[in-house]
């Protein structure tokens, strides 16, 4: 798998699939396949031109020999040029495609026909091996300069490939095929400087001169007949050059010569040793599987310098290609090496690695090849004595296939490493056989051994061939081990590959990592627990807690379910819709900020489990998951019985959480609870959910008080009323019961591969509800850590993937459980990152001893090379296994001194190692230690040697028994065998070995053995001579060691030197450095030497690593030193006890010790001054399970000194306690007082005054038992229980107390407790006099008065004032003990308020609410409270500085309501407003453009209208675009609300203005009646009708008349007039009914039209009209 892209794998950015720089120059020039930019078109035409000149030149001269010296001389100038020639090439075929397609390059077709000629000759001076030589100078001068030109256009550019998709993280293996990326190609002055040979120049050359020619003739380009027959004419045409163009040319040649000047300087500086590099797989061999009688081909690239040799190897064994004739083909060509192999058989199975050796080094890789057997097909070796043997592969099945198939993985994916919101895939190709179309496999994949089913987060892909799971948005939750599963049938193989998610960049700078894993637990009606795991990384801020957020599906309205953040892992989320569908998500927050929200939960429906059978549910939109519940209808009504199995299933700090079933007893309707409370021992129950009842059988308690003891029961309820309780909860106590774990032990790494190492650790003790570890790495020395792994790993055995080859790491691992992330373990001992000699096992945990000369000299391994999936895995049982079969084994060398005697000891011993039970099982659990090491000589004579070494890093988990030492000659620096020098292993880390030979030299090894076996022996020593030492001054102190490491010290121990000198020891010199400072940084830490063998050095530097050694003086001088200390870092280990020392009741003093890092063969060892206690007559020693006590008979001063404790097979558990003189004292003294004994006292006789006015005195003990007595004393005199005094004791608690129900003036004096409780006794007084005596008495009449106070209704909160958000002010205050006929009455300034509605007095607060508040309700304020039973009254006055502050708070408010500013056009200007809830005028309100106040004028104002705030702009110009600010303040802030008038909302708000502005002149100027004509108009027949009105209009109106809706003008019955421009008079001087009708009157211009309308009615008297009518009658 490709985890990586392959150059970031890599540190060297350049083509490795080509050997050299020089050769990958020339032949990367000829793969360009993309479109050259113009620019390098005419430089590339430039080229040819040149090359083309340069070629007719030199044809000029003969084609013979001496043309060598041509060469030779511009060898180095036909290189470069070839690469500029070829670059050129794909310039001018590309420039010649981009001519046609575009007119642009028009202007360069002379240049373009110049450079068809150009080319042309090239390419035949190619063709012409030898014309091609004899290019000169002057070719070499030209070329070298335009391909110069050329790499300043295109130098440290990616290739011109053509663009492509994103890329995203795929898993396969695609290092050998460099087919998406394409590096920069560094040719011209690097290539003059590669410091290679001559002979090696001209390899390279003649290389990329065959490689140019055989992919330009290949592929055929350039390759044209119309080309060669272009004339001579254009190419005499071609060499004429104008002068601009010569000058240039002259100029470039002088740059240039300088440059290669400089360039030749710089090369005869090179040291070419420097440039030497051992072999390098650039391509490996990848492994094949084929079928019988087909031809396999290996493949592989090598780089290094001196040219490395390849040899071929079958199993181990070097391929003859003499031996089997025809069989192989070995080939190396240009760097590329190939094994191919023919007609392949099943003999031909095996494994296949090329060897690559210079004189730098050696590397190997491997590659496997599988030949498969056709089915049907038997092998002759099958035969044996006439039967056949059928394979069981042959079986076939009811169906007919093979029962066995034979599957195997291709390409398969490697450890991947992602990040967070990435797309990541896995891929592998299947090989199936036999391939039967009809039978199909079952491809399946899983994580952490779970199937994994396709989802949005995960994609699977099946072509038939290849097997593809893509993460489309990777998660911390998708890290894991991935496992590739192929099933056919009843068979399956598997493929497992690892896959890393790091975490994403953070939004917020040091914000810590996302949570993982969100999951909800136990989903009811309104209830769910969601649980998830705390992220890995914090980036240098401990995590404070996590906020949940939910969300409900088909909505993307995100709520945060917690106000403060939660530490706990899991949280009770109520409050949630039954039936609805929810999704949540977690976020972590540090000081520094929060982190991104983790990947959001599966949804989970609010539906009571218990309740599904009798709901009908379906959804009701798909798309949201939504569901709607309906009931059953409920019958008649029953009141529920009590729930059962009531239990605390979660405590936490912040919340309980209950659980119960639902009664047997509920009717047929739903039910609901209510939930109780009280404190344990009370029976004073309290409501918790007193609104609404719950209706999940779940519930959280929340806003309890931490370390209170709580008891619960819960009721039901339905329609028919509330149901007696539950049985009542055990008390319980609010606090974490799921503690942080307590960090892991024994951490142990070993090596895996060149960039992994397996990691493996033990359990913490007393571990709940793990959820598994983090495990994180450090380069030593950085001081940086960096997580291992992401998502929490279960078991105590990891392989941390992604390391650097070669550094040296150390590692921790903290646990992880619900409750948080325990503290980190102790560091690991460091370990070099390398792949582990014999396929995953430590460097030499199971050697061959031999009597090679391994140990003079740097050993080297050819297993760097192989490739990291070649590798085996690290496997503690077989390290079990090799040590086992290493402590059955005698050492190899011991048959030549001991024979089989030494054997048959060697195995009583390690029998005698194991004897009785216990050891047993310890062994089976411990492993072999791991080798001594540092051995040196303590001291030299003639025949013998003194040595001693240090204790072995990894002790195997049990205690070292002893140690082994083995000896070898070494004669003229050859050694010889190993010899034992003990037979019988030694306890000590000193030995000397004798009967050795004078003046020899001789190396030594040491192996440390436990009762799991012999571990592994040390690296062999230096070679030592064995001479007399005669030296005056003594040898080296040895077995130096440190304990009890803390932050700022520790205790150095050691020995004496087993060689003295010449006299006696007077002392030691401590020598200490830091771990990385240089040698001369070593300083003394004693100035006057020290007469004791131990020292505790101080003053170290927390988190600092120092080392170091111990020097000896006697009267000669001082000695050598020691060995250096392993690095120790000043630091307090998570979890460090120290010695604690204890007197109990007794009397008796004891040191005591703890440790919880134990194992199950860890000892307490206790000592005096470093030394061990022999004498057992003044201290018992007595240890159970992990605390061990050291109790003093007699402390005295034969005690004095420093007591230690050590225990074994930990890492470093060790303490101390000193007692000198005053210590000593300090502990007799405590030690009398428990003997003779007082009564300790919580607190001293105290008085208080109790809620009636009552006197309490009472005291506190810290325990008394039953027999326990007080007396009670006043004034010297005993007084006793009666009705004055109210005495009482309990026991239990240890409280004393005396009550008197009134204080007189007689009761002034002293009071005394006396306590006696067995032979304890203790008593204390209290001096109630003057003052004191005064103010106690002043202060229980208060009391008294006020609790009679409170029996009627009464005010527990005076009367006080806030501010709604409706910016109304809301006079409240809390009462208390009211009832119905209880009244209440408020008054102003002594003027009762008239109240609409009788207050109910609900939740206790009455209140008065005063809407638009202002300063016409200034004034004091009274309510008063009155029944039968009392009155109380309240006052509060708002006047002066009290309604000011009231103000400030209202115009808050008030500027806290006010809407974003508005930008709104009117026909005088722009006006810019804002609304409030209401506005007052002591709410000061400014405006300011452009950070300017604004100063008001006629054209700018402001005002207020309602609840409008606004500024208005009239006339607005250029000059008033900005932004505006609207300030509002309150008396103490200014709140402000801005706009931007400018840009395009200006120039909008202007267009509007300008139309209306427009708008209202048109309405202002238009023709207009104003008034003056009746609507109707009832006159007489024969009278005179005057009718006039005024009419208005700019320009002046035309005035016309309609009668009926017909055009009417003047004439002699009817006049019409209009005069002034305004007067119109309609005259008719005699009506007749003829005139009767609908007169309208119509004014125009051009603003616009109005007409008014008049109705005249004529009617006849009616005298007249019975004349007309008589008249009518005569005349007919």
């Amino acid at each position: 798998m490709m985890s990586l892209p392959f150059y970031q794998r890599h540190h060297d950015h350049y083509d490795r699939a080509y050997r050299h720089k020089a050769l990958q120059s020339a032949v990367s020039q000829y793969q360009k396949e993309t479109k050259s930019k113009s620019a390098v078109y005419a430089q590339g035409s430039t080229a040819y031109a040149r090359g083309s000149a340069a070629y007719r030149h030199a044809s000029a001269a003969d084609f013979s020999l001496e043309s060598s010296a041509a060469y030779s001389r511009g060898s180095s100038a036909y290189d470069l040029e070839s690469a500029a020639y070829s670059y050129g090439s794909t310039a001018y075929d590309h420039s010649a495609a981009q001519s046609k397609r575009s007119a642009a390059y028009s202007l360069d077709s002379e240049a373009l026909s110049k450079s068809s000629a150009a080319y042309t000759h090239g390419s035949e001076s190619i063709n012409k091996l030898a014309a091609a030589y004899r290019l000169g100078s002057e070719a070499y001068s030209l070329g070298l300069k335009d391909y110069n030109l050329m790499i300043e256009d295109q130098s440290y550019k990616m290739s011109p490939k053509a663009k492509r998709a994103k890329q995203h993280l795929i898993s396969e293996d695609k290092e050998n095929e460099a087919i998406d990326y394409s590096v920069p190609i560094f040719t011209g002055r690097e290539v003059s400087v590669s410091g290679i040979t001559d002979t090696e120049e001209e390899r390279i050359k003649e290389s990329a001169a065959y490689v140019a020619r055989r992919n330009l003739f290949a592929t055929g380009e350039g390759v044209s007949v119309s080309k060669v027959a272009k004339s001579t004419s254009e190419e005499e045409r071609h060499e004429k050059k104008s002068r601009k163009v010569a000058i240039r040319e002259s100029a470039e040649r002088v740059a240039l010569k300088k440059t290669l000047e400089d360039t030749q300087a710089f090369h005869k500086k090179l040291n070419q040793d420097k440039l030497l590099h051992p072999p390098e797989f650039i391509i490996k061999p990848r492994s094949h599987t084929v079928w019988e009688k087909q031809n396999v081909k290996f493949h592989c690239t090598v780089a290094g310098w001196p040219e490395p040799r390849v040899t071929w190897y079958k199993n181990n064994v070097p391929i003859n290609v003499q031996t089997h004739p025809g069989k192989y083909t070995i080939e190396n060509r240009y760097g590329l090496h190939s094994l191919e192999i023919s007609t392949c058989d099943f003999d031909d199975t095996a494994q296949y690695r090329a060897s690559a050796m210079n004189v730098k080094g050696e590397i190997s890789a491997y590659a496997s090849l599988v030949v498969k057997r056709y089915k049907g097909e038997l092998d002759a070796s099958l035969l044996h004595a006439g039967t056949v043997s059928m394979p069981l592969s042959l079986g076939v099945t009811p169906h007919g296939y093979a029962s066995r198939f034979e599957i195997s993985f291709v390409d398969k994916f490697d450890v991947a490493f992602g990040r967070e919101g990435e797309t990541m895939s896995l891929g592998c190709t299947v090989v199936i056989s036999p391939d039967i179309k009809r039978f199909k496999p079952d491809i399946e994949w899983y994580r952490n051994g779970v199937l994994i089913t396709p989802s949005k987060w995960v994609q699977m892909h099946w072509t038939g061939e290849r097997a593809s799971l893509t993460l489309t948005h990777a998660n911390k939750e998708d890290e894991g081990l991935y496992t590739l599963r192929v099933v056919m049938g009843e068979y399956y193989e598997e493929y497992s590959g690892y896959v890393f998610v790091r975490d994403a960049d953070a939004e917020i700078p040091g914000a810590p990592g996302a949570p993982l894993d969100v999951q909800c637990l136990d989903a009811n009606k309104d209830y769910v627990i969601v649980s998830w795991k705390q992220p890995a990384v914090d980036r240098g801020n401990p995590i404070l807690g996590y906020f949940i957020d939910r969300c409900e599906v088909g909505t993307t309205h995100w709520t945060q379910c917690n106000e403060t953040p939660v530490k706990f892992a899991r949280f009770p989320v109520t409050g949630l819709i039954e039936g609805r569908s929810y999704i949540f998500r977690v976020r972590a927050v540090n000081k520094a900020g929060i982190s991104l929200p983790s990947r959001v939960s599966e949804p989970v429906a609010a539906l009571d489990p218990a309740d599904r059978a009798r709901l009908r549910s379906h959804p009701s939109a798909p798309w949201t998951g939504q569901i709607i519940v309906t009931e059953e209808e409920p019958a008649e009504g029953v009141v529920p019985g009590p729930p059962t199995d009531l239990q605390v299933i979660e405590a936490t700090k912040n919340y309980v959480v209950l659980s119960w079933k639902p009664p047997g007893q509920r009717g047929h309707e739903g039910i609901m609870y209510f939930v109780e409370k009280c404190v344990a021992g009370t029976e004073e129950w309290q409501r918790v959910n007193t609104e609404i009842p719950v209706k999940s059988p779940r519930f959280a308690v929340f806003d309890l008080a931490e370390g209170k003891s709580y008891c619960f029961w819960v009721r039901c309820c339905n329609s028919a009323g509330i149901g007696e309780p539950s049985e009542a909860t055990e008390a319980t106590v609010v606090d974490d019961k799921l503690d942080i774990p307590k960090p892991p032990g024994r951490i142990m790494p070993t090596r895996n591969t060149d960039t992994s190492v397996v990691v493996t650790w033990t359990e913490p003790p007393d571990a709940k509800e793990l959820v598994g570890y983090y495990i994180e790495s450090s380069v030593v020395g950085s001081g940086h850590w960096e997580p291992c792994n992401n998502n929490p790993v279960k078991g105590t055995r990891f392989i941390c993937h992604g390391l650097t080859n070669g550094e040296k790491y150390i590692f921790r691992v903290r646990a992880v459980n619900a409750a948080g992330l325990s503290e980190f373990s102790q560091d690991s001992e460091p370990i070099e990152v390398q792949a582990a000699i014999g396929g995953g096992l430590l460097h030499g945990v199971c050697p061959e001893l031999s009597g090679k000369a391994g140990g003079l000299t740097d050993c080297t391994t050819s297993w760097e090379g192989m490739h990291e999936s070649s590798q085996p895995i690290f496997d503690t049982d077989a390290l079990l296994k090799c040590n086992a079969k290493f402590n059955r084994d005698p050492l190899p060398s011991s048959s030549d001194k001991l024979g089989s005697t030494g054997e048959n000891n060697m195995r009583e011993m390690v029998k005698d190692a194991v004897t009785s039970a216990p050891q047993k099982v310890a062994a089976k659990q411990a492993t072999a230690p791991s080798p001594p090491y540092d051995i040196t000589v303590l001291e030299s004579v003639r025949d013998s040697m003194a040595l001693g070494w240090k204790q072995p890093k990894v002790t195997g988990g049990t205690e070292i028994t002893g140690y082994y030492v083995n000896y070898r000659e070494v004669i003229g620096g050859v050694p010889g065998k190993w010899m034992e020098a003990n037979i019988k292993a030694i306890s000590e880390r000193a030995y000397r070995i004798q009967n050795l030979k004078e003046n020899m030299v001789y190396q030594f090894q040491v192996a440390a053995a436990n009762l799991a076996g012999v571990g592994t022996p040390s690296l062999p020593s230096q070679p030592f001579k064995c001479e007399e030492w005669t030296i005056a001054v003594p040898g080296p102190p040895h077995d130096v060691t440190y304990t009890e490491v803390r932050k700022d010290s520790l205790v150095l121990l050691w020995k004496e030197p087993v060689y003295t000198g010449r006299s006696p020891i007077a002392g030691y010199y401590i020598d200490m450095k830091e771990t990385e400072a240089k040698e001369e940084h070593w300083r003394s830490v004693n100035e006057k030497p020290l007469q004791k063998k131990f020292l505790k050095i101080g003053g170290l530097t927390e988190g600092v690593s120092y080392v170091f050694r111990v020097r000896a003086t006697n009267q000669a001088g001082v000695g050598k030193p020691s060995d250096t200390t392993d690095p120790v870092v000043a630091e307090t280990r998570p979890g460090t006890k120290e010695v604690v020392v204890d007197v109990d009741d007794n009397g008796v003093i004891s040191l005591n010790f703890e440790c919880d890092q134990m194992s199950p063969n860890s000892k307490f060892v206790w000592s005096k001054n470093y030394e061990p206690i022999e004498d057992d007559s003044r201290l018992d020693i007595d240890t159970k399970g992990g605390k061990s006590k050291a109790t003093f008979k007699d402390l005295g001063e034969d005690d004095l000194g420093i007591y230690s404790c050590v225990v074994t097979d930990t890492d470093g558990v060790s303490s101390s306690y000193t007692i000198d003189e005053e210590e000593m004292k300090r502990l007799l003294a405590l030690s009398h007082e428990h003997k003779f004994p007082t009564v300790p006292l919580v607190s001293e006789l105290a008085v208080e005054i109790l809620e009636k006015g009552e006197v309490r005195f009472w005291l506190q003990a810290e325990k008394l038992s039953g027999n326990a007595k007080a007396n009670f004393v006043f004034n010297d005199k005993e007084i006793f229980n009666g009705e004055k005094y109210k005495m009482k004791v309990d026991q239990k608690t240890g409280l004393v107390e005396m009550i008197m129900d009134k204080l007189e003036d007689k009761d002034e004096g002293t009071y005394t407790f006396q306590l006696q409780d067995g032979k304890a006794t203790n008593q204390s007084s209290l001096v109630l006099i003057g003052d004191v005596f005064k103010k106690l008495q002043d202060e229980a009449e208060f009391q008294r008065k006020e609790w009679h106070r409170k029996q009627g209704p009464h005010f527990v909160d005076k009367l006080g004032w806030e501010v709604t958000d409706d910016c109304n002010v809301m006079l409240k205050c809390k009462v208390a003990n009211i009832k119905k006929e209880t009244h209440i009455v408020w008054y102003k300034d002594d003027r009762e308020i008239m109240v609409d509605e009788e207050h109910d007095f609900k939740d206790g607060v009455c209140t008065l609410l005063i809407s638009e508040f202002s300063k016409k309700d200034t004034g004091t304020y009274e309510v008063i409270l009155k029944d039968d039973r009392g009155k109380d009254t309240s006052e509060l006055k708002l006047t002066d500085t009290a309604f000011a502050d009231l103000m400030n708070e209202v115009c808050r408010r008030i500027a806290l309501s006010a809407t974003d500013l508005k930008i709104q056009s009117t026909a005088e200007g722009i006006r810019l407003y804002s609304f409030v809830t209401y506005y007052v005028e002591d709410l000061r309100v400014g405006w300011v453009h452009n950070d300017t106040q604004i100063r008001f004028t006629d054209r700018v104002k402001t005002g207020v209208t309602g609840e409008q705030i606004w500024l208005q702009i009239n006339e607005p110009t250029p000059q008033d675009k900005g932004k505006y600010t609207m300030e509002l303040f309150d008396g103490k802030t200014a709140h402000k609300k801005t706009v931007d008038l400018s840009g395009q909302a200006f120039d909008e708000a202007f267009a509007e203005f300008q139309r209306l502005k427009q708008a209202a002149i048109a309405e202002k100027n238009r023709a207009r009646v104003l008034g003056g004509l009746p609507d109707v108009v009832t006159i007489q027949e024969g009278k005179a009708l005057n009718l006039s009105c005024t009419v208005w209009g700019d320009p002046t109106p035309e005035v016309s008349w309609l009668k009926n809706e017909k055009s009417f003008v003047s004439d002699a019955n009817c006049i019409l007039k209009f005069e002034s421009g305004k007067n119109v008079s309609f005259t008719i001087s005699a009506v007749s009914t003829l005139d009767s009708g609908k007169y309208s009157l119509v004014v125009k211009n051009k603003y616009g039209t109005e007409t008014s309308d008049v109705t005249v009615s004529v009617f006849i008297p009616e005298e007249e009209q019975e004349n007309k009518k008589e008249d009518k009658k005569s005349k007919v």
